[in-house]
């Protein structure tokens, strides 16, 4: 899709779809150690503490996702934007969703003016 291509109804319904089908938010980023996950930079649905939490002060069935897991290194990312790509993953959570009851806002007012010249 170019960027000029306008989303149809079906590609915003299908967005719409993957979005409500995830683990409800909102989600927090946050920043866990222990000694099998040393360093996880964390994707949570509850959020941190600013502590570092150990297992067993944090849950895994609270984790979402994870950008960084240092011991064993197995969740890695080349330009170490771990803690960015983190951020990026918990906002969508809550933005993509109103992105696209903004979209849907906009084309009902277009609509709507589109109508009122008609009319006009």
């Amino acid at each position: 899709m170019h960027v000029s291509d306008a989303l149809t109804e079906d590609e915003l319904a299908e967005i719409a779809e993957v979005a409500d089908a995830a683990t409800p938010g909102p989600w927090h980023v946050r920043l866990l150690d222990d000694e099998y996950a040393m360093s996880l930079v964390a994707v949570s649905t509850v959020p941190g503490t600013g502590a570092g939490e150990r297992r067993p002060a944090f849950d895994p069935r609270e984790i979402v996702a994870a950008t960084l897991v240092q011991q064993p290194r197995c969740v890695d990312v080349a330009d170490e934007r771990w803690d960015e790509n983190a951020r990026f993953i918990a906002d969508a959570r809550r933005a993509v969703p109103r992105l696209i009851a903004e979209i849907h806002r906009l084309r009902r007012l277009l609509a709507a003016r589109g109508q009122e010249c008609a009319d006009g």
